[in-house]
């Protein structure tokens, strides 16, 4: 059988450069090389696009610095990508794995890019992907289709000078959580339990976004759950965070295994809990147009109220990353994960294909 020609798109210009090299690291090491013939793409932190050797990516001190530089070919069904210096293609590729988190990779400025190169691609389309990524948008429409999410407002970086803490406290209470709105893996995401710390946590919220939220904290436990699918999303079983301490910030996530308890199923869940989570996390997943795959995080109260806290529409792929082992818990292993992703980002591409793009 003729092994299917894949790129892994890494890096990129955010803050979660260094997560998404993580990742493609993990995916890289897990692929079905029998299926799959591999090629890597790293995007500086500048915003360069790099052919990158497999000798030099799997070094322990990697960073995506230099290698044949590339550029695209929008437009175009075959031979999209090549190497600049010589005009010479990298390949024309089934699909695409792009694992770059955060801004300019999960915000659907990637997404849009690689439909312009008629070129499959892993995770949710451009709108799907957009929308995710801003929280203050998700919960408007969470809200619209009564879906539990947290009370919260927004401020704009030009309404800075109007912050009233007193008014927030007033509204939202004392424990506050303070978040970038199109940011992930927790970066800038700040717990706040006093003044100082709330000016503090807005000081440096505003260096990853120009609007922001400020939500009031849920009590509740911290249960994810992993959406697999296109028009027909399944659910994986779900998981549970237990905190040593704090919350579940970047380096629980990322650095550290030892802070954060990861347990796989949640325990003490009863059946018709977990359907209740389940298909809140499926009925997030259709509000906001995903498809591919998407982890949804939820917070459970003691009364047993689902609140969404967020849904990630590229989750990390690290050997301690929750999405892999759900579905790995759910009876899909890694290696057959992946190649499931592929298939699906093929099958979406292929009706694409059927739409009329003419009025002829």
């Amino acid at each position: 059988m003729k092994k299917r020609a894949i790129a892994i798109i890494f890096g990129g210009k955010s803050p979660e450069h260094e997560v998404s090299i993580i990742s493609a690291k993990s995916i890289y090491h897990a692929i079905d090389q029998d299926k799959f013939e591999v090629s890597l793409i790293g995007i500086s932190p500048a915003g360069k696009w790099f052919l990158i050797q497999e000798a030099d990516f799997l070094a322990a001190d990697f960073q995506i610095k230099t290698g044949r530089e590339l550029y695209l070919l929008p437009g175009h069904t075959q031979d999209q990508i090549r190497i600049l210096d010589t005009g010479k293609s990298v390949g024309t590729f089934d699909a695409v794995f792009p694992i770059v988190h955060g801004t300019n990779g999960e915000d659907g400025t990637l997404q849009g890019l690689l439909r312009h190169l008629n070129i499959p691609f892993v995770g949710p389309d451009v709108l799907g992907s957009a929308v995710a990524m801003d929280k203050d948008v998700c919960k408007r429409l969470f809200i619209e289709k009564d879906i539990g999410c947290a009370e919260g407002i927004v401020i704009h970086h030009y309404e800075k000078k109007e912050i009233n803490y007193e008014k927030i406290v007033e509204k939202l209470g004392q424990i506050l959580f303070i978040k970038p709105c199109n940011m992930g893996s927790s970066v800038g995401v700040h717990k706040s339990m006093n003044k100082k710390d709330f000016y503090e946590s807005i000081e440096d919220a505003f260096l990853y976004d120009s609007k922001i939220l400020v939500e009031k904290a849920i009590v509740g436990r911290e249960i994810e759950c992993a959406v697999l699918g296109n028009e027909d999303p399944q659910a994986s079983t779900v998981g549970e965070i237990v905190m040593e301490k704090g919350f579940y910030d970047f380096e629980s996530k990322y650095q550290s295994a030892d802070n954060a308890k990861l347990y796989i199923p949640a325990l003490n869940l009863s059946e018709e809990l977990i359907a209740k989570i389940k298909d809140t996390a499926i009925r997030a997943y259709r509000c906001l147009e995903l498809e591919g795959m998407s982890r949804v995080d939820v917070f459970v109260t003691a009364t047993q109220e689902v609140i969404v806290n967020e849904v990630n529409t590229l989750p990390g792929f690290t050997s301690i990353s929750m999405y892999p082992k759900l579905w790995e818990k759910s009876g899909i292993a890694y290696k057959e994960l992946i190649t499931n992703l592929i298939d699906l980002a093929i099958q979406r591409e292929q009706k694409r294909q059927e739409l009329k793009s003419t009025r002829l």
